[in-house]
């Protein structure tokens, strides 16, 4: 699992939405969660992290153009490629502030994928978050438990009116920005970026559609009501269980 470096809001009406078919995942999903190169660890993780459901929710489907912001250990990035296939690409982009102020072990997974040529439609992009960008229009831009670190001190912060207007630029017209992150207590703001690595989901709404995004809803198959919203994310008591939201905006 990909972790952060350790070192009242505007409210919306809640729409929560069918995070897949009942049917269950498509068979290109099924497939790329069955990929023998996923190291095992990650595999572990995947009845707490539920990408299946969670990637159906994104929409993103074979061919598709897709950036994974912050992708850390490649968790997702590695789905993501499988996904994708042949036809499409996966942009794994680690902000030089990350790789400032981060450990080696933080961006090891994503380091790795890069010389593997298991993953070869998957490119390493190395930027300023403010400068993010991509090679070609993206369908999808990805990140998963990493906004509210723009916040923190060790991304400087980053000014996050500009990271989400370049992930719009980037986007093409009807794109997805797909949002996972630690839920904090409501109506808390940004108090708890940094102490507890978590944000209010409020908060990220109203940034993400301040950039022209409109807020498509959000799937709750991370949401976990037994999460107080009081501990460090780390903490062994809720780590790998905190309630976390997924959030889905589209680019008109």
């Amino acid at each position: 699992m990909k972790s952060a470096c350790l070192i009242p809001g505007l409210l919306f009406s809640s729409v929560v939405l069918a995070a897949g078919p009942e049917s269950g995942p498509s068979a290109y999903i099924q497939a790329a969660l069955a990929d023998p190169s996923r190291p095992a660890a990650q595999v572990q993780l995947d009845p707490l992290r539920k990408p299946a459901d969670v990637i159906a929710f994104s929409g993103v489907k074979p061919g598709d153009q897709v950036a994974d912001f912050m992708p850390g250990n490649a968790y997702f990035t590695r789905i993501l490629s499988g996904v994708v296939g042949s036809k499409g690409e996966v942009y794994a982009f680690l902000p030089t502030e990350q790789l400032a102020h981060c450990s080696a072990d933080e961006v090891a997974g994503t380091n790795a994928v890069e010389t593997d040529r298991r993953y070869s439609n998957v490119k390493v992009l190395r930027a300023r978050a403010e400068e993010f960008a991509a090679p070609h229009p993206l369908d999808v831009v990805w990140t998963a438990q990493d906004y509210h670190d723009l916040h923190d001190e060790f991304m400087q912060p980053t000014n996050v009116a500009r990271f989400n207007a370049a992930v719009f630029r980037s986007l093409k017209h009807g794109g997805v920005y797909l949002i996972i992150d630690h839920a904090a207590e409501a109506g808390s703001g940004l108090r708890d970026t940094e102490r507890l690595h978590r944000i209010d989901p409020d908060s990220i709404r109203m940034e993400v559609t301040a950039a022209g995004f409109v807020y498509e809803g959000e799937s709750d198959v991370l949401r976990n009501p037994k999460d107080d919203h009081q501990l460090l994310i780390f903490d062994p008591e809720i780590r790998h269980r905190t309630d976390q939201v997924v959030l889905k905006f589209r680019k008109p």
